[in-house]
């Protein structure tokens, strides 16, 4: 297999079969990952549960697995979270071509928001396997609202806002991005420039830097 495209007819019929199975509360996404990541999703079902439909964005995790960063990111009956407060059990595989490369993904997210008000009745149906070692998946609508969520987490990752970051903080928080993916997004890098009050040429410089201690932290 190549693309997505050569297999698609079979994509879909799973994605009917896990719709049918599981109902209107239980969303089922495919993406097309060799597509820009902010209109990955080829086809979705029930996406009013995020609020996402097709031509719209992946979650902060997909990045990490283009990145490089992860690289078995098949995940399954894990707990996240959706803007406007839903609870959702989910699952994530990824599908790869002939030469190994992640071409798209298949994600499943139950809303199991009500069900947990009756833990104790419905207990075995809403077991989710707690996880302290992976980051908390964030879903939106708006590829720049996932950029902003990242720059968040990677100013509390520096403990400081970028006004107040120093040279070497604003390459570790370069660095921290680049881990997580946030410069597949297009025209991120640009973002990232107004929030350090850096220019572009300034911003490559500092990724060369970070990108040159990963290597050698990595050959050591």
């Amino acid at each position: 297999m190549k693309t997505i495209d050569e297999i698609m007819p079979l994509l879909q019929q799973l994605l009917t079969l896990i719709e049918k199975h599981f109902g209107n509360r239980c969303e089922v996404v495919l993406h097309d990952l060799t597509k820009d990541y902010d209109h990955t999703i080829v086809d979705i079902r029930n996406g009013a549960i995020t609020n996402r439909s097709i031509g719209g964005c992946g979650s902060n995790l997909g990045l990490e697995v283009l990145k490089g960063t992860v690289v078995d990111g098949d995940r399954f009956n894990y707990v996240s979270t959706t803007s406007d407060g839903k609870i959702l059990r989910s699952s994530s595989i990824y599908l790869k071509n002939d030469e190994g490369a992640v071409i798209g993904s298949i994600c499943v997210n139950l809303d199991i928001t009500d069900t947990l008000q009756f833990e104790g009745y419905l207990h075995q149906f809403n077991q989710f396997e707690p996880s302290d070692t992976h980051e908390e998946e964030v879903f939106s609508s708006d590829i720049n609202h996932l950029l902003s969520h990242l720059m968040q987490k990677g100013q509390e990752q520096i403990g400081k806002p970028a006004s107040e970051m120093n040279k070497a903080e604003k390459i570790e928080f370069i660095h921290y991005l680049d881990q997580k993916g946030a410069f597949l997004i297009t025209k991120s890098g640009e973002q990232v420039c107004r929030l350090l009050n850096i220019s572009k040429f300034t911003f490559y410089n500092y990724l060369d830097i970070s990108r040159g201690q990963t290597k050698q932290n990595q050959e050591l």
